[in-house]
């Protein structure tokens, strides 16, 4: 079982290299509301750090969930 390196951030959940992150009409991201090609896993326009950001988030609240609710600790 090997860990990840102590300072590292985990690896992104989406490869934002994948053309179909990418379209050529620019729409409202769905997070901040400012204009962007990108398009995130569900193909809902977002810029990559605000996509990145809410799956933090909601990575974290699953986790916090799971602490709370005793199975953890």
């Amino acid at each position: 079982m090997s860990a990840e390196p102590a300072g590292r951030d985990p690896p992104p959940l989406l490869d934002w290299r994948d053309a179909s992150h990418w379209s050529h009409q620019q729409k409202p991201c769905r997070y901040c509301g400012g204009l962007t090609n990108l398009r995130d896993s569900k193909r809902k326009p977002s810029h990559k750090v605000c996509a990145e950001a809410a799956l933090a988030q909601q990575a974290a609240e699953q986790a916090d969930a799971y602490h709370n609710e005793g199975h953890l600790g």
